[in-house]
């Protein structure tokens, strides 16, 4: 019963902020970081993701199937592995001083920062 309850929550607040909280402006982007993108051929910010990169065109790609399906199975797969998600682990784990939570979550903040200053560009670059 309550599912519904949320379901219904979820459906009426998507159509509530995307018929009436959205502005017509283009998204504000800092002036480096938007250099930065133009490296990686990102340039239209008149929506919330980059067309360039979340597109039909761009999921049947090679560069699709490396952000999106790999990218999915290994997110599924490290939450599996590490026993809960980064959320789950940085927000209960650390407040309940569980000493695995803490060596995965510092684990999950370097392998991001490994992806985005290193992995990211090189697949942005295909």
């Amino acid at each position: 019963m309550w599912n519904l309850f949320f379901a219904g929550g979820v459906v009426i607040g998507a159509f509530l902020a995307s018929n009436f909280l959205m502005t017509p402006e283009p998204i504000e982007v800092a002036p480096a970081l938007s250099e930065d993108l133009k490296q990686y051929g990102i340039n239209d910010y008149s929506r919330l993701l980059p067309a360039q990169l979340f597109s039909w065109d761009t999921l049947f790609s090679l560069k699709g199937l490396i952000f999106f399906v790999i990218g999915g199975f290994l997110v599924g797969f490290g939450a599996r592995y590490a026993g809960g998600c980064t959320s789950g682990h940085a927000i209960m784990g650390l407040s309940t001083l569980q000493w695995p939570s803490l060596l995965v979550t510092i684990m999950f903040m370097i392998g991001g920062i490994i992806s985005a200053n290193f992995i990211v560009p090189i697949l942005l670059s295909l």
